[in-house]
């Protein structure tokens, strides 16, 4: 069995936090993944610009990526 990649495992933890963002207007796009294990994402709709997208970003996407796939270091906003 082929191991799943690191961006294939980002991708599916970011399908879950999808339905939490788009409850209040919003998405999030998978941008990239680099060498230092950074994951790059933009957030989208109402959740662009808004206030609060920085603590989402942290509290809800990293958290939710981190606990998904522990290799990735980081999370930001492209």
């Amino acid at each position: 069995m082929a191991e799943i990649s690191i961006k294939d495992r980002v991708l599916k933890a970011l399908e879950r936090v999808r339905p939490y963002l788009q409850s209040d207007g919003g998405d999030i796009e998978f941008v990239d993944v680099s060498d230092d294990m950074t994951v790059k994402v933009k957030l989208t709709g109402a959740c662009h610009g808004c206030p609060y997208s920085l603590q989402t970003l942290k509290a809800g996407v990293e958290q939710a990526i981190m606990k998904e796939v522990p290799e990735v270091k980081r999370v930001i906003s492209a």
